[in-house]
């Protein structure tokens, strides 16, 4: 298997307007991979779609070479997931939140490493409500990477970081990148996508209207500047 992600023709509607058209994606393994687009574009019904969490109209969708919908199970213990918004008890502890979600895993990593790893080792006994979104962003990362995945969501990565905080996130990604860890991530940052995206698809109105590397967007858009690349690709520039 040399593919971590594969999405086939991947549809879904809402009351009869399509969010997601006949989307096809192919993530390699050990490989970065950057899902771009406006504000309902279509991102976050496509990633629900791929992880079984909402019923897709229509295609095929295979993580880690298995159906998502009849390899469930098998699935949650091989797959991270971190999404923008985490709801968990304000009152919890971070090492209660971390030791409560290790224990759902059969080879969970050690949360405390973890901690220290993302900047918030020293907020083990603080309860969530008392983290800034900074330090809430980087449990949220903590969380998701505590089952040890082969593959793992991260959505809108680093909001909430100061570039300090921002730039060790990255290299910390990097380094488990090196270990073989597939990382499938959305993100309206365009020097982090140029930083980290070995590939990467733009979305407007479901349908992809870019697929390739960085390099090959700012070519095909013939921008220096990637951030012009993506607003040319995604004709946000049309809106501003």
């Amino acid at each position: 298997m040399s593919e971590a992600v594969f999405v086939k023709g991947l549809t879904k509607a809402y009351d009869g307007k399509t969010v997601v058209d006949h989307l096809d994606l192919s993530v390699k393994i050990g490989t970065v991979f950057g899902l771009l687009g406006a504000n309902g574009a279509g991102k976050s019904t496509t990633i629900e779609c791929m992880l079984g969490t909402k019923q897709a109209d229509s295609g095929t969708v295979r993580l880690l070479g298995q159906d998502p919908k009849k390899k469930r199970r098998t699935l949650f213990q091989r797959i991270g997931v971190q999404f923008q918004e985490g709801d968990y008890q304000k009152e919890i502890k971070v090492s209660e939140l971390c030791e409560e979600t290790a224990s759902l895993y059969r080879n969970p990593a050690d949360w405390r490493r973890l901690c220290e790893q993302f900047g918030i080792g020293d907020k083990s006994n603080t309860p969530v409500k008392g983290l800034s979104g900074g330090e809430r962003q980087r449990l949220f990362i903590v969380l998701a990477l505590i089952p040890q995945p082969e593959l793992v969501f991260l959505d809108e990565l680093t909001t909430g970081l100061d570039a300090k905080a921002r730039r060790g996130v990255w290299k910390t990604l990097e380094h488990l990148k090196e270990q073989g860890l597939t990382i499938f991530l959305t993100s309206h940052f365009m020097d982090e996508v140029e930083a980290l995206c070995d590939e990467i698809c733009i979305l407007k109105k479901g349908t992809d209207v870019f697929r390739g590397t960085v390099a090959e967007a700012k070519r095909q858009s013939n921008c220096t500047r990637f951030e012009d690349a993506y607003l040319k690709l995604s004709d946000e520039e049309a809106d501003v």
